[in-house]
């Protein structure tokens, strides 16, 4: 026995992607379940990259005033 944990847990699947890894557990010759296995040990470096909805994301600092004019002017268009 190989020791692994074979739980049964149902996923759902929008209908054209179920579609896309059936017609590809087709072309491969195995099951949909190996399919998705695979994908997610190519998948999973990439997935836990991404930020978790518990994470907190710091505000982006705000973009620095303008310069302000060099003084004894009116910072307005020249006048001709």
């Amino acid at each position: 026995m190989s020791g692994t944990d074979n739980r049964k847990q149902s996923l759902y699947f929008p209908e054209d992607m179920l579609e896309e890894i059936q017609r590809e557990a087709t072309r491969q010759d195995r099951s949909i379940s190996w399919i998705v296995q695979q994908a997610w040990r190519v998948a999973r470096g990439d997935i836990r990259k991404m930020p978790s909805v518990n994470d907190v994301i710091s505000p982006r600092p705000a973009a620095p005033p303008p310069p302000a004019p060099p003084a004894g002017t009116t910072g307005g268009p020249p006048k001709t």
